[in-house]
């Protein structure tokens, strides 16, 4: 069995990430995924969080919202509505955006308004827990 695999993340502005990995770790919709090598084909929903992957002694730490993710035994492709490196973060505009997000959670009056800030929030802490390096 490879020690590998090939690891290609795309959103619809361009290609993110093409490289081999030894792991990955994806924000699935019902929770994070871990991928090695091998793993059985699946096919799952992302959520917003962060995608971690491994190649040689080098870690990579990128922000997510939404897609899909497609596992085969030696590819996994990741298509994204979103996806961010750290150093794409401005982590201002993270901050400001997680704030807002706070306040409208607050001052939501319907379920809709509720889900749609809860996402902003999940998203801006996203992005900054990447931008931050944690």
């Amino acid at each position: 069995m490879a020690d590998t695999f090939q690891l290609e993340i795309v959103t619809p502005e361009k290609m993110v990430v093409k490289d081999v990995a030894e792991e990955v770790q994806i924000p699935g919709k019902n929770g994070y995924l871990g991928v090695l090598p091998g793993h059985a084909p699946l096919i799952t929903e992302l959520a917003v969080g962060e995608i971690t992957y491994r190649n040689g002694s080098a870690t990579h730490h990128l922000s997510v919202a939404w897609g899909f993710a497609e596992v085969l035994p030696d590819k996994v492709t990741i298509l994204a509505e979103t996806c961010e490196r750290a150093d794409e973060i401005d982590a201002v505009r993270a901050q400001t955006a997680k704030q807002r997000a706070e306040e409208h959670l607050q001052s939501a009056n319907t379920p809709e308004e509720v889900t749609r800030a809860e996402n902003a929030l999940h998203r801006a802490e996203a992005r900054l827990h990447v931008a931050e390096g944690k």
